[in-house]
């Protein structure tokens, strides 16, 4: 999502330590703690338990051995409600595509995505979308005259945060508000999704992007010769022919339906390249383990929200007399949901694309309990993003020349762009701080310099269960209980023995947990597959 430091890596990797005594020790403690955990959560989500009439308004009901759903995340709730909409939607848009490109009814297959997508658009946002069309269009202008002068970068990076600033302060706009009560009726033709600007953040990265290539694209030498690309860094940095960053190009990838609500992310370069030279990564096989995959992480998210209800606890703040490791447990299941909820839409519309015959990252690379250093968990969470902010921002700034003062401008470009709330800032900002002791530990104590040493692995070990806490915090105010349901964990886990005892048991869990990471990665090293540096 934000960064990528280069890291020292080893000269080989360590024989396999899966069959030791030690690794058998910490296969008996997860036998043990994981069950508990969940058991911990499932007492809280009883009829039973005394807070639950706190929180029994938000729940609905369910289809699952007669349990009741948590259905109060709202971002998510809409997008399982219309799981059948978007299915219908999904099956007429491939239809049509793949009918075109058989019968040519229309001779560029761009085009006719274009016309497809504005359908579509309409559809979803109804009168909204000549406002959308009006500032892409906007932002398409600054770039086609600016072309390779320093004010297209200038002036791009001004316009796209001016417009998320304005979009959420006016709420979308209203046609009454700007040409008088005479054109009020257009507000009542909402389409679909009333509310349009609140996923038109997305649509920003796609008009930086398209600028950006272009102000690139016309700085380099006029070669007149598109050539196939090697390889994905190829298509992304390659720039295309001058002719072909038109008006036509820029709509039909700012408008293309599978990746128009929540990506994953694609630069303008990469699209318009896989619109001729189709992707090699794609494959029925693929896609077809792909769409199988997404069916069982959907069911797994409906057996979550029918048996451990955190979401609905913690928007009631209903954790009155719970203790630090209850509440602790609501914190780290509201986060494996967020995960979860972020996971689904972004593989089901990644799926359409790849079915549409358009290759774009995958977005949660590693599971969320996966992780263990604060900057590799940025390479794989929301990792198309992740690799935007570089292309468009870090690389820009300096790289990682200027890393420690770079990644303050990500990470506030990246809290403003999901929202701009002060808790969102804070989230931002608290990552970067938190950043700071792993960029200093790593350099001073590198894997190069110490790795043979036997210590090494458990003074890493030590440094990890101080990283995932710290990222814990930062996410669990950003994005789960706030600033106020942190505030209520940290005095009862500091404020009482039990909660330091609760706090030392933690610190000794998430220790033998990474020791598994570490062992899951050297696995991945040993045989080649670069996820380990992730």
């Amino acid at each position: 999502m934000a960064v990528n430091h280069q890291e020292s890596t080893p000269l080989k990797p360590n024989p396999s330590r899966w069959r030791t005594k030690e690794f058998y020790f910490y296969y008996v403690c997860f036998c043990l703690v994981v069950p508990y955990m969940f058991k911990v959560t499932y007492d809280l989500s009883k009829p039973s338990h005394p807070n639950y009439p706190l929180y029994e308004p938000l729940l609905s009901d369910g289809w699952l051995f007669d349990r009741q759903v948590d259905s109060s995340d709202a971002q998510y709730s809409q997008f399982r409600d219309n799981i059948p909409k978007l299915l219908l939607l999904v099956f007429i848009h491939l239809v049509t595509n793949r009918a075109n490109r058989r019968f040519h009814w229309i001779r560029s297959q761009l085009r006719f995505s274009l016309l497809t997508s504005i359908i579509i658009l309409f559809i979803f946002y109804g009168a909204s979308t000549f406002k959308y069309l009006f500032i892409v269009s906007l932002s398409f202008l600054i770039g086609h005259y600016c072309k390779g002068s320093r004010w297209n970068p200038i002036l791009t990076w001004t316009f796209n945060l001016l417009v998320l600033f304005v979009n959420d302060y006016y709420d979308g706009y209203r046609y009454k508000h700007l040409f008088g009560h005479a054109f009020g009726w257009l507000d009542s033709w909402q389409g679909v999704h009333a509310r349009w600007h609140i996923l038109f953040n997305f649509a920003t990265l796609r008009l930086i992007s398209f600028n950006m290539d272009y102000y690139w694209a016309c700085q380099e030498e006029p070669t007149g010769v598109y050539k196939m690309p090697q390889s994905d860094k190829e298509r992304i940095t390659t720039p295309l022919n001058l002719r072909e960053y038109n008006y036509e190009y820029f709509l039909a990838y700012t408008f293309y339906t599978p990746l128009l609500l929540c990506g994953p992310i694609i630069t303008f370069n990469d699209f318009i390249s896989q619109s001729r030279y189709p992707s090699q990564h794609l494959s029925k096989m693929y896609t077809i383990i792909y769409f199988i995959r997404l069916v069982l992480v959907i069911l797994l998210m409906e057996f979550i929200l029918h048996y451990l209800y955190v979401v609905a606890i913690s928007k009631a703040k209903a954790w009155e007399g719970a203790s630090p490791l209850e509440l602790s447990m609501v914190g780290y299941f509201n986060l494996v949901i967020i995960w979860m909820k972020l996971l689904i839409p972004w593989r089901f519309f990644r799926l359409w694309s790849l079915a549409d015959g358009i290759w774009v990252e995958e977005n949660m690379v590693r599971c969320m309990s996966n992780n263990f250093s604060a900057q590799r968990f940025w390479k794989s969470w929301h990792r198309s993003f992740n690799r935007w902010t570089i292309r468009y921002i870090y690389i820009p700034l300096g790289g990682s020349q200027y890393f420690a003062w770079s990644m303050w401008i990500v990470f506030t470009f990246v809290a403003l762009w999901h929202d701009i709330e002060l808790k969102l800032l804070a989230w931002g900002w608290l990552i970067c701080l938190f950043l700071l002791p792993e960029i200093i530990a790593s350099r001073l104590f590198s894997e190069k310099k110490f790795g043979d040493m036997p210590y090494y692995r458990f003074i890493c070990g030590l440094g990890a269960v101080a990283n995932i806490l710290m990222m814990m915090i930062a996410n669990l105010v950003g994005f789960a209980v706030g600033l106020d349901g942190v505030k209520e964990m940290l005095i009862k886990i500091f404020g009482t023995t039990y909660g330091l005892t609760f706090l030392i048991s933690v610190s000794v869990c998430l220790f033998i947990a990474v020791q598994i990471m570490f062992e899951i990665r050297e696995s991945e090293k040993r045989r080649g597959d670069p996820k380990w540096k992730m």
